[in-house]
């Protein structure tokens, strides 16, 4: 499979790559100003052609002068536009004082912004932009509040309350947009986390930046995307060249777990896969998929055999952590293949832990918070920062669920925002610990397994939404996920 990749970068890399645009390659501030300005009107009539009325709501700082290039362009083009501005207005000398001189000087006016916002076909959030990370406090806090209550509303460079950086959201009042034009670079915390909420569709102006500007910026994350199938396979290939899953997990009242990560290991196209599950369960499982080879394992020592056959162990859904679940464990902890690790092993992990090079461990924040020791909420206000102590305590590939998946090594970080809400669903996590399992049985790296599982899982999670989120159940995904990992995406 071949994925695309683009780049994310932080603040400080924007704001450093902006500064070098200006003092090496002749690019001031003002003139990337008005490009911005400019482009976002382009974008805003495109969206919204039929527009007549646009109410602008500017902060003191340069975001707040790309929304008055962009209210200037869009009076000169015609449309009525009412400008807004949160605070004293922009600092003397500054870049946006330009652009508020250049507003007045053609006869319009600005308003101090009102509880209560006026009606209008498109606002345009330029409030804050990338420098928010805290609460807005006074005509801000009124500012974003306002147009939190309003719609639809475009969101210049990030939506105003949202940390462009983490993801996260400070507190108190969030503008929603329906489109955010992000400048220069794109800005990974609009990727992840609560942000997704927030964003809405995503788009770039580069405001044309010679590439050398960005030379000295190596990106600190990159978005994922899935762009084609698995390579052909060769004519006179047989089962065992694709790869033996071992499935552990199905512990009383669980079996159900097992089996779907075992179905999703075969329906990415690895060769054979075995699932050990309480003997309770093994008949049950057996009858239930009739390629799945199933075995009742009493104790971690009957496993001894299965494990040495595998070329790759996914162990946890449905494993508990009782006492058969906690032998199971111990007894994958032993094997000198990639493992997969999820669920309750997980919670082993966390009781327990260890560090290894060659697994992927797929947390969904709940469990990431086990796993380090902190609360829900400190893992979701910096998704990339979990992901990397994640990384430094337990090595391998770590796979941070949630919005906006993450995935990350020592040396690099994916992030994939393919996905929708219906996938908040029971075991959707069972089908991704399969689907990364069976890549790596196919012969892909457990980095490379992963990053291409989280895409083809979220991304065949979009195709089986098609007909409805609500509702959407984990095996939906099973089709597709034959249908994408063979090139067949419609």
């Amino acid at each position: 499979m071949q994925i695309l990749r683009l780049p994310l970068y932080t603040v400080e890399q924007a704001r450093r790559i902006d500064r070098r645009a200006s003092e090496s390659f002749g690019l001031p501030g003002p003139v990337l100003m008005a490009r911005a300005g400019a482009l976002a009107f382009a974008r805003l009539r495109r969206r919204w052609p039929l527009a007549l009325r646009l109410c602008v709501v500017c902060g003191s700082g340069n975001n707040g002068g790309d929304g008055l290039v962009l209210a200037r362009v869009a009076r000169a083009a015609g449309l009525s536009v009412q400008v807004f501005i949160a605070g004293p207005g922009p600092k003397a000398g500054s870049e946006a004082a330009g652009a508020l001189a250049e507003w007045l000087a053609s006869g319009d006016g600005i308003e101090p912004v009102p509880a209560v916002l006026p009606e209008a076909d498109v606002y345009v959030d330029a409030v804050f932009g990338i420098g928010l990370k805290r609460t807005p406090e006074g005509d801000a806090r009124t500012a974003v509040a306002a147009l939190s209550r309003v719609a639809p509303v475009m969101s210049l460079d990030v939506p105003s309350g949202v940390d462009a950086d983490t993801g996260h959201c400070p507190g108190g009042a969030i503008v929603r947009a329906v489109e955010t034009v992000s400048f220069i670079v794109r800005k990974r915390g609009l990727y992840t986390g609560r942000a997704r909420d927030y964003v809405g569709e995503v788009s770039l102006e580069d405001l044309s930046l010679p590439a050398e500007a960005l030379a000295d910026e190596a990106p600190t994350a990159w978005l994922r995307q899935c762009a084609s199938a698995l390579p052909p396979r060769r004519p006179d290939s047989h089962k065992g060249d694709h790869g033996r899953v071992l499935v552990i997990g199905g512990a009383p009242g669980f079996a159900g777990a097992a089996r779907m990560a075992g179905e999703a290991a075969l329906r990415v196209g690895a060769g054979l896969v075995t699932v050990a599950t309480h003997p309770a369960h093994a008949a049950m499982l057996n009858v239930g998929c009739w390629e799945l080879m199933v075995r009742g394992v009493a104790d971690g020592g009957a496993l001894r055999e299965a494990i040495a056959a595998a070329d790759v162990v996914a162990i946890g859904p449905g494993l508990s952590t009782a006492v058969w679940g906690r032998e199971m464990w111990q007894a994958a902890l032993a094997a000198r293949c990639p493992l997969v690790v999820d669920a309750d092993a997980l919670n082993l992990l966390a009781a327990s832990p260890h560090r290894r090079d060659d697994w992927v461990i797929t947390p969904h924040p709940g469990e990431a918070g086990r796993l380090l020791g902190w609360t829900v909420g400190t893992v979701q206000a910096d998704r990339f920062e979990a992901a990397a102590r994640l990384s430094e305590r337990y090595g391998g590939s770590i796979v941070l669920k949630g919005a906006g998946t993450l995935i990350r090594t020592d040396t690099r970080v994916a992030l994939c925002a393919a996905g929708n809400p219906g996938m908040a669903s029971g075991g959707m996590g069972d089908i991704l610990t399969g689907v990364i399992a069976g890549l790596i049985a196919q012969g892909r790296s457990p980095i490379a397994a992963a990053e291409e599982g989280v895409c083809l899982h979220a991304v065949a999670g979009d195709r089986a939404a098609v007909t409805g989120e609500r509702g959407l159940l984990a095996t939906d995904l099973l089709p597709w996920l034959r249908r994408l990992v063979n090139g067949l995406d419609g």
